[in-house]
């Protein structure tokens, strides 16, 4: 038999599932994968299995669960002064992945290309092209990893769709900034057929006092914009694949014909467990950032004497360290030896990119108990006095 040809040809499993599959084979610290060695608060677990003893078991409503949705919209209120209608512009997806492969399937036509900022998130092309669409990556300035508006002011053209924005930022943890909006408030004026796809998953870590800017709340960007979120970052449930997305009435409908005939609704206890969570511990979130703050100040000085450089880390809970001044190994062969000599193992950044710069960055993860990142970095320091 003849088998068709792959769609994605060029994809191979996630350097995140590599390395943690090389992380367990070695017993090496995990700072590689982007969730939490922790358990979410007790509390949400128990609403949960109260929940499932209470035998809600079946499919929730296709858009999600009325009570979680009212719960979104209060929060989005509160938190950016936007009113969304919970009926017809939010809707619970089964995390912010799936969220956004209906954008990309409801709204990237073959040929049509979307911009992707590098380094990017390696879900982002992949859904793109599933879809006949065309990612066109543009590299963000290193080391601050700004978006250069220049480059994307002669990359858009009649065929781009749209723009995928990611902030805070993985993996760079960088913000977008009030001039960054001006700037999609200009694109915007100059092509009416502009869709934003803003990927906001980090949207409570942020870090020094910087504040979160979304799309959301933009009154410009707002009706051509997809916002997506999750609360698997939020509340430590990133196994519990539970996200959301706002879009005004014209763009829901669209992704919800296509949610309808992905995965129809996702997992009915864990949206009444979140949605009961969110309407009595709402306080919860509003701490995260500065909890996840102590966390990043934590590893920055765990490492400290190690001679890695950290680069600036303004939100979501990776850090970004850049090692050139210790070794000329590329970063995809330092890690590997980081894995099987220290024991520890992390992301090389060159893993987003579709054609790295040489600039020999490697990303840690600190959304872990103190006593990993205590083991993680004292493993790092020692490796590091024994090889350079």
């Amino acid at each position: 038999m003849q088998y068709p040809p792959s769609k994605l040809p060029g994809t191979g499993t996630s350097i995140f599932t590599v390395m943690s599959a090389l992380a367990q084979a070695h017993g090496a610290v995990n700072l590689s994968q982007g969730f939490p060695d922790f358990s979410c608060d007790a509390r949400l677990s128990g609403l949960a299995a109260a929940a499932m003893q209470a035998g809600h078991h079946q499919y929730a409503p296709m858009p999600g669960l009325p009570a979680l949705r009212g719960q979104v919209a209060a929060r989005v209120l509160a938190r950016y002064g936007a009113d969304f209608d919970p009926g017809t512009e939010i809707t619970i997806t089964s995390g912010a992945t799936e969220a956004l492969l209906c954008a990309c399937a409801a709204f990237v036509h073959p040929g049509d290309e979307v911009l992707i900022f590098e380094p990017a998130y390696d879900a982002y092309a992949p859904l793109i092209r599933l879809q006949g669409g065309i990612p066109v990556p543009i590299q963000l300035t290193f080391p601050a990893y700004r978006i250069p508006w220049d480059a994307v002011h002669a990359a858009v053209g009649p065929r781009t769709r749209a723009l995928l924005l990611n902030s805070p930022h993985n993996p760079t943890g960088a913000l977008l900034a009030p001039a960054d909006l001006a700037m999609l408030r200009s694109l915007a004026a100059q092509h009416p057929q502009l869709l934003f796809f803003s990927d906001e998953v980090y949207e409570y870590l942020t870090f020094d006092g910087r504040p979160h800017l979304s799309l959301c709340a933009d009154a410009v960007l707002r009706p051509r914009s997809v916002v997506i979120s999750s609360f698997g970052k939020s509340l430590h449930i990133t196994g519990w694949k539970v996200g959301y997305c706002l879009a005004p009435p014209a763009l829901t409908d669209e992704i919800r014909r296509v949610h309808q005939f992905t995965v129809f609704s996702t997992a009915t206890p864990f949206q009444h467990a979140i949605a009961a969570y969110l309407e009595r511990y709402p306080e919860e979130l509003d701490t995260l950032g500065s909890w996840y703050e102590q966390k990043r100040n934590r590893f920055l000085e765990l490492i400290g004497g190690s001679g890695l450089e950290p680069l600036p880390c303004e939100g979501a809970y990776f850090q970004l360290l850049r090692y050139d001044g210790l070794s000329s190994l590329p970063d995809t062969e330092l890690v590997q030896r980081l894995t099987v000599e220290a024991g520890v193992a992390c992301i090389p950044v060159s893993a987003f990119y579709a054609e790295a710069p040489e600039h020999r960055i490697i990303r840690c993860c600190f959304a872990k108990r103190d006593e990993t990142l205590a083991e993680g970095a004292a493993r790092l320091r020692a490796w590091f006095r024994r090889n350079h």
